[in-house]
């Protein structure tokens, strides 16, 4: 697998600095933004919202980087990333204002409009109990002074900071409570504490009001928000999640009798010469889509980068998107990526419920999902790895020749038939 800019240049960091051995001594190194600037600009190369996005030598030598100031990082056996929750709840239907005409919630292509379309249909509110809520702080601002201790591998790690640079997404402040955002447009399976704790830590100090951290994400359709707090506001790894609820725009309902219409209706297309889909999550297949609706193109490289995918689930994910034709390869300024082909750029012109139609017909226009739902009509439960196994030899699928690979595959295809079931409003 080929190395990454970021991968090739924290090579050369460390071998000039000799940060390993450092660490080893004294359990973390200091680095400047001046010496990461001498291989590659610092600001590419210290911004790692996930675990997927830190460079081989960080992960090989579970190490991770924390800034102290605006010029000056920490590396060390640092345990700085926190994993979502996987509990399933309940979507709480909410209206959205229909008087307003600039903001459009089946439009949303940056984490300020989903807050502000969290914030006018009264999902903060809802959300934190407080009857009256304004905006009130945003944007980049200083952390002011303060030190902390971390988990690290040698145990609790004090750091000391010292006017960093934070960026807070939204804060709105209620009668009891100032609550303090931090959004992303795209699905993720951790994230970094420093976005919560850093902001959470300058306003602690600053009010008496009750701070709230807040992680917002919204993906197709759905704004989902979980409340963290820290125990111990002088621990890092401190953070508890304490409240945790989704959103969406109610438009209609979607029942077992118009997804067995789609069903009967839907015509069988002729197997792609794509390889068959490996990627469990159908909604992280459709949030890829969002992202490149938003930029038009992403190169593998950016999308690795930029988003909590691995160099491998990049490629699963885009094929898994080329497979049902919403994506294709496209070249652009000598890069290879992907764009939506005019399938996926005409289905996210729909309104909500019908996107999600649209992306169901998708699914069962190819054999193997079809014929695995309506054996889960059949038996009123989701088929068994063999019974889709079986049916998946049955439907000439492309380029899979190992009961192995049958096997893996078979997660995928139960996993898209459950979101299709997990659509249904009964």
């Amino acid at each position: 697998m080929s190395e990454s800019k970021n991968d090739i240049a924290w090579q050369k960091i460390f071998d000039k600095h000799l940060i390993l051995d450092k660490i080893t001594v004294d359990g973390s190194a200091s680095i400047s933004a001046t010496e990461i600037n001498e291989f590659r600009e610092a600001r590419l190369m210290t911004k790692f919202d996930h675990k997927s996005q830190l460079p081989k030598l960080f992960e090989n030598n579970k190490l991770s980087i924390l800034p102290t100031s605006r010029g000056t990082y920490e590396i060390g056996s640092f345990e700085t990333f926190c994993d979502f929750n996987k509990d399933d709840v309940e979507i709480t239907p909410i209206n959205f204002p229909t008087f307003l005409e600039s903001i459009d919630y089946k439009d949303i292509t940056s984490e300020s409009t989903a807050i502000n379309c969290a914030y006018v249909s009264k999902i903060l509110n809802d959300f934190t109990g407080e009857d009256t809520l304004l905006p009130t702080v945003s944007g980049r601002m200083s952390s002011s002074l303060f030190d902390f201790k971390i988990n690290s591998a040698k145990g609790l790690f004090k750091i000391n900071v010292g006017n960093s640079q934070i960026e807070i997404d939204g804060g709105y402040e209620g009668d009891n409570s100032l609550n303090l955002i931090e959004a992303k447009n795209y699905i993720s399976d951790d994230f970094l504490i420093r976005q919560l704790f850093y902001p959470y830590r300058l306003w602690n100090s600053k009010i008496i009001k009750q701070v709230r951290p807040i992680f917002l994400t919204y993906s197709n359709g759905i704004f989902h928000l979980r409340e963290y707090i820290f125990e111990d506001a002088a621990l890092y790894n401190s953070i508890k999640l304490i409240k945790h609820k989704k959103y969406a725009v109610q438009e209609g309902a979607i029942n077992t009798e118009s997804i067995q219409q789609v069903l009967d209706t839907v015509k069988i297309v002729k197997e792609p010469q794509f390889p068959f889909p490996q990627a469990d999550s159908f909604e992280r297949v459709i949030n890829l889509c969002e992202l490149l609706r938003q930029r038009g193109f992403l190169s593998k490289e950016e999308i690795t980068q930029n988003y909590d995918f691995d160099s491998r689930q990049t490629d699963y994910y885009s094929n898994a998107a080329k497979y049902l034709g919403l994506i294709e390869n496209y070249k652009e300024n000598g890069q290879i990526g992907c764009s939506l082909t005019q399938e996926g750029l005409r289905i996210f012109t729909l309104s909500i419920i019908d996107r999600q139609f649209a992306f169901a017909k998708l699914i069962l226009s190819r054999t193997a999902f079809n014929k695995t739902l309506q054996l889960y009509f059949e038996k009123g439960d989701i088929p068994s790895y063999d019974e889709v196994v079986e049916i998946m030899k049955q439907s000439k699928l492309y380029n899979i020749n190992s009961d192995e690979t049958y096997k893996r595959r078979a997660s995928t295809v139960m996993s898209w038939v459950n979101w299709i079931i997990g659509l249904i409003e009964e």
